[in-house]
């Protein structure tokens, strides 16, 4: 019975979703001027839209809702801003309208793109094998999830990300802080005290530099999002990563059976959108934990692993990369490329040590 209901939900889970006044341009080498005439826009914060006829109580407003950049407020539907209270239609088109002057939301070519995505940023995992599958490291604007049963690493490889986003850029960082958000009480100080002391950092400092939340809720996992996202606007480039572990903990807690599993998908999604867009807004690597489930079905078509990620194609076409992590003999571990627009399908071996992931001896 277990095994037939386990087999509908996975099923339905599916189904649901779907310079200078004398420079002269002509000294310059095209590829160089190209760069300095199409730089990315800096992140506008929602104040400067007193100059073009938003007042400021509802300025207040949409920061109280989370909304602290004008990136942020082109990045919402009107139907989303209309929702905050004392915003009507005739005013949210007044601050699209607003938002539109301060910065554009248009067409670029490919080249003023890939200019853009000189941002990005690779922070190490730790271990060079892992590195190596992976690009480099989990980038920024992007949202890298990993998926496994319990003792794979998951959380090992968050907890050392947290410190190796402090290391200098040179060292394979961020050079900057990072937030955790923990739905399933596992962040432990201990760790990140041990992973730091294998790189030199001050445990301290290490700890200093990283906001930690405990959320109770799917409710609550939001409501912590959307502050951290306005803490990420008010010290700009500051931070570089952000850790939820377990993404989905909390939705498998609160929301149950089949009769909900379409609304839990919903909330799921917006979840994930709101993180997406938070990537690309603040330029800040986003690493989710996701637990696995037992499918059914894999026994009859001789699947090798019968475990599935949870959270269906809403997950799936979310993540930028995903990553798959298993037991390997002894200490060893696997991960293996999922899905990733940038890399081929492959695996590679690591381990969890005392000073967080590394390679295997």
């Amino acid at each position: 019975m277990s095994s037939t209901m386990d087999q509908v939900v996975c099923d339905q889970e599916d189904a649901i979703e779907e310079e200078d006044e004398n420079f002269d341009d002509d000294d310059v080498p095209f590829s160089s001027w190209w760069q300095l005439n199409t730089a990315p826009p800096l992140l506008v914060v929602v104040d400067d839209l007193q100059n073009h006829g938003i007042n400021a109580a509802d300025i207040t407003k949409l920061k109280q809702a989370g909304v602290c950049t004008v990136q942020c407020v082109q990045m919402m539907t009107k139907k989303t801003l209309c929702r905050i209270k004392g915003f009507s239609e005739a005013k949210v088109d007044k601050l699209k309208e607003a938002a539109a002057k301060l910065s554009s939301a248009s067409f670029i070519t490919g080249l003023e793109y890939s200019v853009q995505r000189k941002k990005v940023m690779i922070i190490s995992t730790g271990a060079k094998q892992l590195d190596e599958l992976i690009g480099g490291g989990i980038q920024t604007m992007a949202i890298t999830e990993a998926f496994g049963e319990f003792r794979t690493g998951k959380t090992q490889i968050g907890h050392t990300l947290c410190v190796i986003a402090q290391l200098p850029v040179a060292m394979g960082g961020g050079n900057g802080k990072a937030a955790y958000i923990d739905t399933e009480g596992t962040f432990r100080h201990e760790r990140i005290k041990s992973i730091a002391n294998r790189f030199g950092i001050d445990s301290e400092a290490a700890l200093e530099n990283i906001l930690v939340a405990r959320a109770y809720n799917s409710e609550h996992q939001m409501e912590l999002i959307t502050e951290i996202a306005a803490r990420f606007a008010e010290e700009k480039g500051i931070f570089r990563l952000l850790v939820i572990d377990s993404i989905i903990a909390l939705f498998r807690t609160d929301f149950s059976g089949r009769g909900e599993l379409s609304e839990r998908q919903q909330k799921l999604n917006q979840m994930l959108s709101r993180l997406t867009k938070i990537a690309e807004e603040f330029n800040v690597a986003v690493y989710l934990t996701n637990q696995v489930q037992s499918d059914p079905g894999a026994g009859m078509t001789f699947v090798a692993d019968p475990k599935k990620p949870v959270g269906g194609h809403i997950m799936a076409h979310a993540s930028t990369t995903r990553l798959y992590l298993r037991k390997g003999r002894g200490e060893e571990r696997i991960a293996k490329v999922y899905d990733s627009p940038d890399v081929p399908e492959a695996e590679a071996p690591y381990a969890i040590s005392n000073g967080g992931i590394v390679d295997v001896s």
